[in-house]
């Protein structure tokens, strides 16, 4: 019987280590030849089987692909595009499996969040009821640390290290200056829903009076009354006060205080920026100097300073989903389990995609301490071993040295075209 070849793409918001997952899947696919094909990668995601616009990676060298486990950012592109019911479109799957079939595709790595688990899942199921049955295996990534079942999610770390990082630096900075100038500094960090990121800042205040002094995550309903005293308190006490905000927090009525009025391509609310809100409400209110900044995509570029366990486990799961895809696996992701706290132990294990896909983890309201401003000590037992260690990538002329792919498209072999 002739080799199967891989579909792999990446899908919605990227990450420091994603790369570093494609990494795992390519070298690991490799090591198999006697089993797997060619792996080919979708350009822009799951757009990129759609339109039948295919990468090969095969035409790539060992080192090109080796350098992916410390560059950026998706390195085949990635995409926010989410694949309807099969009823509402069944054109979409029809044309999945169309173009799997004309590049004898059998096995299918969905590198994404909670969206991508359940397009994987879809896929998983349908397959076979349109006559081309394939192996889907979800992959996961997601700066957000909200999938279900997984312990932490790769891509989590890095986001982690680099806005606790952030937050401590500006807090010496603006401690520096508060006796006559900035005495209030709000960073703006990811999180629409939970608030890993923010609870991350947390990480950063070792003893009382550190910054980050408050956090405000989107598990909680933001009340200014509440707000508003504690931030004069924490300025008469300490000097200054820093704080980490998740985009996603809401007001008593439940809506997004950021919220734009537009929507993505997956439904979600676009925030448009919380920081600012919050430092003029200070400002308003207390008058109080300020200044704000929001992490963006900055949080999830820096792999300058990534997580050495995220970038381990990013690798460990991309290498586990070609393993279980060997083994006939359907329909599974590889999550981490912890093993133990101190020392940090942690393994690889399948998980069903249909517990994964549309489900969201939020942060447990005993990792937030009582008053709703700050982490508790079984929070910040949780976090830190995500934080740990260093994985620099190399330096050339003082700057971060990645990796550009050729990116060499693949033939094409059907007549028709798919509309996006």
């Amino acid at each position: 019987m002739a080799k199967m070849n891989v579909f792999y793409a990446q899908s919605g918001g990227v990450t420091a280590v994603i790369n570093a997952t494609a990494c795992g899947v390519i070298e690991t696919a490799r090591k198999h030849k006697d089993k797997i094909g060619k792996v080919y990668a979708g350009r822009d995601g799951i757009i990129g089987a759609l339109t039948e616009d295919l990468i090969d990676t095969t035409k790539e060298a060992p080192a090109a692909i080796r350098a992916l486990r410390h560059t950026p950012a998706g390195a085949f592109g990635s995409c926010r595009y989410k694949l309807k019911g099969l009823e509402e479109n069944r054109a979409q799957y029809e044309r999945l499996i169309e173009v799997f079939r004309a590049h004898n595709i059998g096995y299918f790595f969905y590198n994404g969040g909670n969206d991508s688990a359940d397009t994987a899942y879809k896929v998983s199921q349908i397959s076979g009821a349109l006559g081309y049955p394939v192996i889907c295996v979800g992959i996961p990534k997601t700066v957000d640390n909200d999938l279900a079942v997984t312990d932490c999610c790769p891509g989590f770390g890095s986001v982690a290290k680099y806005v606790a990082t952030s937050i401590r630096e500006a807090g010496y900075d603006v401690a520096s200056m508060a006796r006559t100038s900035t005495k209030v500094f709000v960073l703006e960090v990811m999180g629409r829903h939970a608030g890993w990121i923010t609870a991350a800042c947390g990480l950063a205040a070792e003893k009382a009076g550190d910054a980050p002094q408050i956090l405000l995550f989107p598990e909680l309903t933001f009340d200014p009354d509440k707000f508003l005293p504690r931030v004069d308190a924490m300025v008469k006490q300490h000097g200054y006060c820093a704080i980490a905000v998740s985009e996603g927090i809401r007001n008593a009525d439940g809506k997004f205080l950021a919220e734009s009025g537009l929507k993505d391509a997956f439904g979600h609310a676009q925030l448009g920026g919380v920081a600012p809100q919050i430092a003029n409400l200070v400002k308003d209110r207390l008058g109080y100097k300020y200044h704000w900044a929001v992490a963006d995509y900055l949080q999830r570029a820096a792999r300058h300073i990534a997580s050495k366990t995220d970038a381990l486990q990013a690798y460990a799961v991309g290498k586990a989903a070609v393993e279980l895809a060997l083994k006939g696996r359907n329909a599974v992701m590889p999550v981490i389990v912890r093993k133990s706290n101190k020392p940090y132990k942690w393994t690889i294990e399948a998980a069903d995609l249909k517990d994964i896909a549309n489900k969201e983890k939020k942060m447990p309201r005993d990792f937030i301490t009582a008053d709703g401003f700050h982490i508790t000590d079984k929070c910040r037992q949780y976090l830190s071993p995500l934080i740990a260690g260093e994985d620099y990538p190399p330096f050339k002329n003082g700057l971060p040295d990645y990796v550009k792919l050729k990116n060499v498209a693949v033939p094409k072999k059907l007549k028709t075209g798919f509309a996006i």
